[in-house]
């Protein structure tokens, strides 16, 4: 009995091996009758984690357009369960730490493919780019060398204010030589442009248009958006009844266009997620999903935490799509490249 007692205070000390104090903690926890019932609460807490990510479709818009809050950021409630972990471990909770099985399996099947698959191919016909260039840019030339410098065929911009519209125009005329601006929305191409008018995406000003791009395997539409922007507020919470209302006109013009191909390019101010896009996300292919690396966050650009802005397709086929470096702008640019 001695000689066990000994060897024992042996295995814990400071010269054990790690396999002996493994051992003596998986006793200490066998004898810790209270690991099955502490942590309820938390374990509570990784069910309702998982019902927010398998529900969030059912999360009501009526109060502060709280489902389309929650859907705009669904990406980063992942974060919770390394918190949920660290205070299972932390209480010594064998139930709240095995409840966490739920929410990341839920996770993984929701997030897990853009996270850990790399879904981009070779080839393509055609190269765009887009980008939210910011009104109030101090570096309008530089950015639109920026964009230019990605080897993109089409370039699209939003939020050209009046004054800067020159700017843009003149930095990027060598490489594209046609191009169309309505309102703060524009359009530079390498291939001959046609048929560019404004699209009313009831605003009472011109944020969206659309024209034809004569590429060598034939005409592509393009479309061109600037959706509004949408709020936190205290008071309100999420405030994006424009921009839906906008989302819906938009939608509605894209599914009356009788070209096969279209290529949408823009600030949608809103992600693939959220509920509100539905009548633009239910008729189009986000590049980012099809054939992105990650996640593909846009915005803020000085730390990326939502894909705001946008290029989806119909009638072709996203073969890549990816972020580029960023500018002067609170966006980051992005460009996908796709089969025609």
């Amino acid at each position: 009995m001695v000689q066990a007692y000994e060897a024992d205070t042996e295995s814990t000390g400071a010269g054990a091996r790690p396999g002996s104090r493994f051992g003596a903690w998986r006793r200490k926890l066998a004898s810790d009758r209270g690991i099955w019932r502490r942590g309820i609460i938390l374990a509570l807490c990784s069910v309702a984690l998982t019902l927010v990510l398998i529900l969030h479709a059912d999360i009501p818009n009526t109060i502060g357009n709280l489902g389309s809050l929650t859907e705009t950021f669904l990406p980063w409630f992942g974060l919770l369960v390394p918190v949920l972990l660290a205070l299972g471990l932390l209480r010594r909770s064998a139930t709240a730490v095995i409840a966490l099985v739920l929410p990341v399996a839920v996770w993984l099947n929701l997030f897990g493919g853009l996270l850990f698959s790399d879904k981009s191919g070779d080839g393509g016909e055609l190269t765009v780019a887009t980008h939210n260039v910011n009104a109030g840019n101090p570096d309008p030339a530089g950015t639109a060398r920026e964009v230019a410098g990605s080897g993109a065929d089409v370039v699209a911009l939003q939020e050209l204010p009046t004054g800067k519209v020159s700017a843009y125009e003149d930095a990027l005329a060598e490489r594209y030589p046609h191009h169309s601006v309505q309102g703060t929305v524009g359009l530079w191409s390498k291939y001959p442009v046609s048929d560019s008018r404004p699209v009313d995406i009831k605003l009472g000003w011109t944020r969206a248009m659309r024209a034809t791009v004569a590429t060598p395997e034939g005409p592509v539409k393009v479309y061109v958006a600037h959706l509004p922007s949408v709020r936190v507020k205290l008071n309100a919470g999420f405030t994006a009844n424009q921009r839906d209302n906008s989302a819906d006109a938009l939608g509605e013009a894209i599914a009356h266009e009788p070209v096969e191909r279209v290529v949408l390019l823009g600030d949608l101010n809103g992600t693939m997620n959220d509920r509100s896009l539905h009548a633009v996300t239910s008729q189009m292919r986000s590049t980012q999903g099809a054939a992105g690396d990650g996640f593909g966050f846009s915005w803020p650009a000085s730390f990326p935490m939502a894909r705001i802005d946008q290029i989806m397709v119909r009638g072709v086929e996203p073969l890549a799509s990816w972020s580029l470096p960023a500018t002067a702008s609170d966006h980051l640019p992005i460009a996908a490249r796709v089969e025609l």
